[in-house]
This record gives structure tokens, sequence and C-alpha cells, in this order.
């Protein structure tokens, strides 16, 4: 008597969550038009995060420019590598996305 009540209230349960799901076509136009309205702050996100890098780097290698290191300019294009990677990455996403 137990075991069918159990069956019973699970076979209601998931009844309820299925009943709740909606299209798969529908779900993943959803998703796409989350992400998209989404890509902007995230594009301007890593600009912003580009440009403290970019702020971290200058002070890095004036650091490393005043005391005379030889790796200094080794480490000032890592730096500006990184920048440029972040903007370049951010314009082919919009690119590869049509946003």
């Amino acid at each position: 008597m137990k075991l069918n009540r159990f069956f019973l209230t699970l076979t209601l349960l998931l009844t309820g969550i299925i009943l709740y799901a909606q299209d798969g076509n529908a779900g993943i136009n959803e998703a796409n038009t989350k992400v998209r309205g989404y890509f902007a702050s995230g594009t301007n996100l890593m600009y912003a995060v580009g440009a403290i890098l970019g702020l971290i780097g200058a002070v890095k290698v004036y650091s490393k420019w005043n005391s005379g290191d030889p790796d200094t300019g080794k480490v000032a294009a890592a730096w500006f590598g990184s920048c440029v990677f972040l903007v370049v990455v951010a314009t082919v996403i919009r690119s590869f996305f049509g946003v």
C-alpha cells in the first residue's frame, strides 16, 4: 500500500515537471536573445579589464625600466599583447555572433 502511494506521488510530481517544460527551440531562442542582450555589457567589461591591465602593466614596465632590468622589452610586449588580445577577442566575438 505504501509503495503504491510512493509511486503515485512520484508519477504526479514528474508529470507536473514535464508539463512545465518548454519546447527545445523556444529555449534555445530565449537563450540566444539573453546572450545577445548581455553582449554589450560583456564587451564593455572586457574593455574595462583591458584598461586596468594596461595601467598595471604600464606601472610594472616603468618600474622595471627605472630599475634597469634587461628584460623590460619582453615584459612590455607581454602586457601590451594581453591588452591587444582582450580587444581583439571582443571584436572577433562581436563579428562572429553578428551583434
